[in-house]
């Protein structure tokens, strides 16, 4: 029995001298690695490798009370080994946000640069987002200030202008037949949707409250407002006012649109609605009136000067 005991103890001594070798080598590679990062300047992996360093040193310092026979319970080690497990898991989504960043720096450690087309070469250089233009200016206002230096002549015409575009540019007009007749066949429906007849539909099968109001013309309406008041300043001041030209003629335009009759007989023009074919009246198409442009060698008329 105490052979077999003593056989047991030897081989959990050796295991124990391994796994101690094991960890000095690890605790080597971690100083190293400490060190590296530390260079790279990246202080969450500094902090977790101070943690496992920590870590490490508990656990030898446990293994160490365990071979020697000692009791863990209530071991002060115990509860610092579950505390740095802790912080370690927590510290697994910074790890995941970090992992592009390390993995471009560990690649570059090992290999010594990055290659051209390396997809970890590609980031913002915010030296690319200054404008360049205002150094090419710079550089062009030197150059002209050194060669009209040693010119000693500086012309008006060669100075530098700001480009202005021009408001009218010549654009293709690709529009086809069939194009034209469908924008023309859209505004006759809209034109259809916004006649008086579709309007009269509407009030008639709609359930909504009716809107009755006077059916005068507004510049009807105003032309009688604007004559009762004449008619009261004429008696009231017992003199008779001047109408004007431009008076006249607007009232004579207004009994002209008070006096269309033919309208009552004409109805809007709704085939785009019906499948038909639309058309264009007179009045949905009128005539552009053309202007007046007064020549310059014709002169004004004006009274012959007697002698």
């Amino acid at each position: 029995m105490a052979v077999t005991a003593q056989v047991f103890k030897t081989r959990d001594l050796q295991q124990t001298c391994a796994l101690g070798r094991q960890l000095n080598e690890f605790l080597i590679l971690l100083t190293q690695v400490t060190f590296l990062f530390k260079r790279m300047h990246l202080h969450l992996l500094e902090v977790k490798d101070q943690l496992l360093l920590m870590y490490l040193m508990d656990l030898s310092h446990l293994i160490l009370d365990k071979a020697s026979g000692g009791s863990l319970q209530g071991h002060p080690a115990v509860l610092r080994l579950v505390e740095i497990r802790t912080v370690l898991e927590k510290l697994r989504p910074l790890d995941q946000k970090l992992k592009y960043q390390i993995d471009k720096l560990v690649k570059t450690a090992v290999t010594g640069s990055l290659s051209e087309n390396d997809p970890l070469r590609f980031k913002p250089h915010p030296s690319n987002m200054m404008s360049k233009l205002s150094s090419e200016n710079e550089e062009e206002d030197e150059t002209e200030e050194g060669q009209s230096g040693a010119s000693g002549k500086k012309s008006g015409k060669g100075t530098a202008k700001k480009y202005v575009p021009p408001r009218l540019v010549p654009v293709h007009y690709d529009e086809t037949e069939a194009e034209r007749e469908k924008k023309r066949l859209e505004r006759a429906k809209r034109r259809a949707l916004s006649s008086s007849v579709i309007r009269e539909l509407k009030e008639q099968y709609s359930d909504a409250p009716e809107e009755i109001r006077d059916a005068r013309h507004p510049h009807v309406t105003r032309q009688s407002q604007e004559d009762q008041h004449r008619i009261n300043y004429e008696e009231s001041m017992m003199v008779r006012l001047s109408v004007s030209k431009r008076e006249k003629g607007r009232r004579k335009r207004a009994n002209v649109m008070s006096s269309q009759l033919h309208s009552l007989t004409h109805f809007s023009d709704i085939s785009a609605l019906t499948g038909g074919t639309p058309h264009l009246d007179e009045d949905q198409n009128p005539t552009k009136k053309r202007k007046k442009i007064p020549k310059k060698g014709r002169k004004k008329k004006g009274f012959r000067r007697r002698r």
